[in-house]
């Protein structure tokens, strides 16, 4: 029989195990991290723990051992282990100060590796999900992995992300940038974040409706001012193949759908109506006779948005 472990000698066994697998937040393989033994060695030491009579049981203990470790491997930049320091990148440190498209390939990044590293790390404290998480009704080692992040992390710099998006989208617009992996990482990591919960993605597809209603809310005016009618239809569609073909790479198809309403109506529905009546009574009070835009007029009125999406 194995002699019973107290809480101090299964952390020092565990502490180096846990500074060495937040070096993958660091871009480590995680095969050149660990030997098999020493991956075994360390779930057998939770194990162990585990399993151990009273006083000597530690599962709520390494619980909050593990929460720790996720929580310092977002927040801290130094690891301390027995024999030396460790010193790694951290998320939050990796995150500070970075803005626009540099923030969101950084976060991306981030989430990217913290996701191999929590598995990693859970894969030491695996036990406690078998045996402990669901006898408690508390989160499992994976829902409290994205619970961290998405406090510590997302919590704090979703506003900025949300907006870099959103900004990204529209420079997508104005000069196809070629960015719309990124973008559907973006989306990927809203729905993730949430824990099968959609509250980010919804938040992120509203804020795309409305800024893309205000986007050709703006556009059509000038259109109005520089172009024929039949160029203004012929823009419209071209504005509706090009939104269709963006956004399927990266939103959900329902997203997709409302988002050709939106363009639709600021471009060819009632909106647009409203402003081409505008532009009409404007040129009128100014004397000028040769008004055409009773073509938009009639054109846009006879045209839905099943007749223009079906070309689209």
């Amino acid at each position: 029989m194995k002699r019973k472990l107290t809480l101090e000698e299964g952390m020092s066994i565990l502490q180096e195990g846990i500074s060495k697998a937040m070096l993958i937040l660091d871009g480590y393989p995680t095969g050149s991290l660990f030997t098999c033994e020493e991956y075994m060695k360390l779930y057998d030491c939770v194990y162990h723990m585990c399993v151990q009579q009273p006083p000597y049981e530690y599962c709520a203990e390494l619980y909050e051992i593990f929460k720790k470790a996720l929580e310092e491997s977002i927040t801290s930049r130094v690891r301390h282990t027995r024999l030396y320091i460790l010193y790694s990148c951290q998320v939050m440190p990796a995150l500070k100060d970075k803005s626009q498209i540099t923030l969101l390939y950084e976060v991306w990044n981030m989430w990217t590796k913290y996701k191999v590293m929590s598995k990693f790390l859970g894969g030491f404290f695996l036990y406690l999900d078998r045996h402990f998480t669901e006898d408690r009704n508390t989160a499992s080692l994976n829902e409290l992995s994205i619970c961290c992040f998405r406090d510590l992390v997302f919590s704090e710099l979703y506003p900025k992300i949300l907006e870099a998006a959103i900004s990204l989208i529209n420079q997508d617009r104005e000069d196809n940038s070629d960015c719309r992996d990124l973008l559907k990482n973006v989306s990927t990591l809203f729905i993730e974040i949430g824990s099968g919960k959609m509250h980010y993605y919804d938040n992120f597809e509203t804020a795309i409706l409305a800024s893309s209603a205000n986007y050709y809310n703006r556009l059509f005016p000038q259109w109005l001012l520089y172009y024929p009618p039949i160029d203004i239809f012929m823009k419209a569609q071209n504005c509706l193949n090009q939104e269709k073909d963006r956004a399927s790479q990266f939103l959900h198809q329902t997203s997709v759908e409302k988002l050709l309403q939106v363009v639709h109506e600021q471009l060819l529905g009632q909106t647009a109506l409203d402003q081409a009546k505008l532009y009409e009574k404007q040129k009128t009070e100014c004397g000028d006779c040769s008004i055409q835009y009773q073509e938009v007029l009639s054109g846009c009125a006879g045209l839905n948005l099943g007749e223009g999406s079906s070309r689209v």
